[in-house]
């Protein structure tokens, strides 16, 4: 089988799990988010070399604790941290700084900020108090997935100025604008079926998803290089691991939710 049927295949099989757990129950998608969770955080703990059982128990544990009470004065504080975490990253990236973490106290503060913390706002983000809104989290996958999409195809096709050659050499100027308008197309549709938000909320959050997610996208492929590895794992064949087809939607979770839940 060739790579891209084997891309094809694994990827079809991904987005029927995860849409068939989002409108299963509210249960079927923590369950299933959970899963991916704690697998994100085998996957970067092989890649940052750390070997402590803490990460899973604490993802584990936080993510109880907030979903037990999503409207606690302590998911502002997490929040806070893991977007000034993220905005450090995003520097490290524009600077072409390595991310240094040489001992074990910085390597837990990193999968804790980096993984733990935004993937406790990827299982939050569909739910508002008792209340789960399983069209929001589907909308914003759909944008992500368009972004993903287009960006390849423009770039593949017009592509000419690389975007950030040392760290991911294949992406394209002109992939990302392409990859962001036609978010921005897919925000326009959403709109006439969805009216959780209006036109402008739309095409913000398609902002967001496109511009932060490419970022997340470059600063996980930043970690794969800096530890010499082409994929987090090998659990999606012809994607690599589940962090590589997640880092975008990962990192880019923690500005959503700052939008929807305390700007709008």
């Amino acid at each position: 089988m060739s790579n891209l049927l084997r891309r094809s295949f694994s990827g079809i099989i991904y987005v029927l799990i995860f849409i068939s757990a989002i409108l299963f129950s509210k249960e079927s998608y923590i369950i299933l988010t959970t899963l991916f969770g704690l697998i994100c955080v085998w996957e970067f703990s092989k890649l940052i070399d750390f070997k402590s059982l803490i990460g899973y128990i604490l993802f584990g544990l936080t993510l109880f604790l907030l979903l037990k009470r999503p409207d606690s004065f302590e998911i502002v504080g997490i929040l806070g941290i893991t977007i000034i975490s993220s905005l450090f990253l995003m520097y490290a990236l524009f600077t072409k700084k390595e991310i240094t973490f040489s001992s074990d106290r910085a390597k837990s503060g990193l999968l804790i900020r980096y993984i733990i913390f935004s993937m406790i706002f990827l299982v939050l983000l569909p739910i508002q108090g008792n209340e789960y809104n399983p069209n929001l989290i589907i909308a914003i996958l759909i944008l992500i997935w368009v972004n993903d999409s287009f960006a390849f195809l423009v770039g593949k096709n017009f592509g000419k100025t690389k975007l950030f050659v040392s760290v991911s050499p294949k992406k394209t100027i002109e992939g990302f604008i392409g990859g962001l308008l036609f978010a921005f197309v897919a925000s326009f549709i959403i709109s006439k079926f969805n009216n959780d938000f209006t036109l402008i909320n739309w095409l913000i959050i398609a902002f967001i998803v496109s511009v932060i997610g490419t970022i997340g996208d470059l600063v996980e492929s930043k970690f794969k290089r800096q530890a010499n590895i082409k994929d987090s794992g090998t659990i999606m064949p012809g994607h690599g691991g589940m962090l590589d087809r997640l880092d975008s939607l990962l990192f880019a979770a923690p500005f959503v939710y700052l939008y929807i839940n305390f700007i709008i």
